[in-house]
C-alpha cells in the first residue's frame, strides 16, 4: 500500500493510537516496536477494541484484510504524517531548546487559543514518534499548529522538520543538555540550529530572543527575525518584577504597556513568557488577551509548579535537569526569604563524560551560599565532594526512606532533578 493509499484510509479513520490499551473505535492502530516491546503482538487486541485497522510490519500475524503489512511502521507513521502535513493548510510553528520548550509551547498554545483553532503538542510527545502523533492530530478545521521537537543526536531536528516542515522556528535557549548524544555544547548548539538551517533555507521566520548572543550568531542574516527579550527593538520586551514565588512580567507589546501576574514559580520563566508573547502578537492576539492568556495559565506535569501541602509549601520542577535549568532553579530559590529552605536535588542524567565535573559544580554553587539543607540524590551526587552538612543518598528510594523517618514541616522546598529520578514521588511523603 502506497502512502497515498493509506492516506485515504487515514481520511476516513483520522485517529490514530501506538497503544493497543487506548485503542477509540474507529482508530488506526500503528504496531511500533521497542526495545523491550512489539506491537505487533498487540494487533489483534487493538483491533478487538474497536480499531478499523492496525499497520504492521510482521507478515506472522497478518489474519485478513484489516491488517495492512508495511516493511517498518514507524517510518509508515513518519511518511503519513509527512504526507498530512503538505495536505494542511496551516502555518506551524516549531519550537526545541534546551530548556523551557515545553513550557514555552504551552503558553503559546494558551495565547493562540484566544483566535485560533490551535492542534499542539500534548504533554512532551516531541520525539520521531511524538512528532508524527502530534501532525496527525492536526485536522482541516486546525488553524495554526504548534510542534515541540526534542533531540538527543545531531540531525534529530532536521529530521523532525522534513516531517512537520514549520514555517515558524523558535529555540529557547541551548545549554549543556544530553552531552552522551551530542558529544559536547557545540554538538548541542548544532543541532538545534538544524532548525534554524531548515527555515533559511525555506524562506521562514524564526522568533529570537535579542538579548541571547549564542542564538544570534547561530540565526546568521539570511532568516526574517521577529525579536523579544529586555532590550526595546523588540516586538515584545519586558523585564521580571518579581518572582516570589511567581513571576510577574512588566512589558510592552508594541506601543501597550501591561503588567501581567504570572502562576509560574521561578524568574528564569521570563524568556519563556516573553517568547510566548511575541508569537501572540506577530499572529495578531490583542494585548488583553495574551494578558489574560498568560495570568490563565496553570503549570503541570512537575515544571514551574507551585504545590501547598498541608506541612510545606514545594516548588516542584522535576521534569528535566541540566547544568543550566539547575542552577537556574538553585539561584532562583536562593532569592526566596524564607527561615525553612531546603534543597531536594536529584541527578542531572546523560551529561556523559561531563557529568563528575557538572554535578561537582552544582555541589559547589550551593556550598558557596549555604551550609545545610541540601538532601541529594543519585549516584552522580552522592559521588560528589561534599560539606558535612549535606546529606546524600545513592538513589531516590533511600531518600525517601529517611523522609518517612525525618519528614520536614513549615518548610519551603524546591524538588529539582532528571525525570528519571522519579523525583515526583516525594511530594505525599512532605504533606
Amino acid at each position: 500500500m502506497t502512502v497515498g493509499q493509506l492516506y485515504q484510509l487515514f481520511q476516513s479513520h483520522p485517529l490514530v493510537t501506538t497503544d493497543s490499551r487506548r485503542v477509540l473505535p474507529g482508530a488506526m492502530f500503528f504496531a511500533l516496536k521497542g526495545e523491550n516491546f512489539d506491537g505487533n503482538r498487540f494487533a489483534v487486541s487493538a483491533l478487538s477494541a474497536g480499531a478499523a485497522c492496525a499497520v504492521v510490519d510482521d507478515p506472522a500475524v497478518v489474519a485478513d484484510e484489516r491488517f495492512i503489512l508495511t516493511g517498518d511502521v514507524l517510518k509508515t507513521l513518519q511518511d503519513l504524517a509527512a504526507y498530512h502535513r503538505r495536505n494542511l493548510n496551516l502555518p506551524i510553528v516549531a519550537i526545541t531548546g534546551t530548556n523551557g520548550k515545553t513550557t514555552t509551547k504551552e503558553l503559546i498554545a494558551a495565547i493562540l487559543a484566544k483566535k485560533y483553532r490551535v492542534g499542539y503538542t500534548r504533554e512532551n510527545l516531541n520525539n520521531h514518534i511524538g512528532v508524527p502523533l502530534t501532525l496527525l492530530s492536526m485536522t482541516p478545521e486546525t488553524e495554526i499548529g504548534i510542534v515541540e521537537m526534542g533531540a538527543n543526536h545531531p540531525g534529530e531536528i532536521d529530521f523532525l522538520c522534513r516531517i512537520a516542515n514549520p514555517d515558524f522556528g523558535l529555540i529557547t535557549n541551548v545549554g549543556k543538555a544530553h552531552l552522551e548524544g551530542f558529544g559536547s555544547f557545540e554538538g548541542v548548539l548544532k543541532t538545534k540550529s538544524e532548525l534554524y538551517r531548515y527555515l533559511e533555507e525555506k524562506g521562514g521566520t524564526i522568533f529570537i530572543n535579542g538579548e541571547n548572543p549564542i542564538l544570534r550568531a547561530a540565526a546568521g542574516e539570511g532568516l526574517e527575525k521577529v525579536w523579544y527579550g529586555k532590550g526595546e527593538d523588540g516586538l515584545v520586551c519586558g523585564e521580571a518584577t518579581g518572582s516570589l514565588p511567581f513571576l510577574g512580567v512588566k512589558a510592552r507589546i508594541g506601543h501597550a504597556g501591561m503588567t501581567v501576574e504570572t502562576l509560574l514559580a521561578g524568574g528564569y520563566n521570563l524568556e519563556n513568557v516573553l517568547a510566548a508573547m511575541a508569537v501572540g502578537s506577530y499572529f495578531q492576539v490583542s494585548p488583553e488577551e495574551i494578558k489574560s492568556a498568560v495570568e490563565g495559565y496553570i503549570p503541570s506535569n512537575n515544571r514551574s509548579q507551585w504545590i501547598s501541602t498541608g506541612s510545606n509549601e514545594i516548588i516542584m520542577d522535576a521534569y528535566n535537569a541540566n547544568p543550566g535549568s539547575m542552577t537556574a532553579s538553585i539561584r532562583n530559590f536562593l532569592e526566596i526569604p524564607h527561615l525553612r529552605k531546603l534543597f531536594i536535588l536529584g541527578d542531572m542524567l546523560e551529561l556523559g563524560a561531563a557529568s563528575k565535573e557538572e554535578h561537582q559544580r552544582i555541589v559547589n554553587l550551593l556550598a558557596e551560599n549555604v551550609k545545610e539543607g541540601v538532601w541529594l540524590t543519585g549516584t552522580s551526587f552522592d559521588a560528589t565532594s561534599r560539606p558535612p552538612g549535606f546529606l546524600s543518598f545513592p538513589e531516590t528510594t533511600s531518600l525517601a526512606d529517611y523522609i518517612r523517618a525525618n519528614p520536614p514541616s513549615e518548610s519551603l522546598i524546591l524538588i529539582k532533578g532528571s525525570r528519571g529520578m522519579q523525583l515526583e514521588k516525594l511530594v505525599s511523603l512532605l504533606s
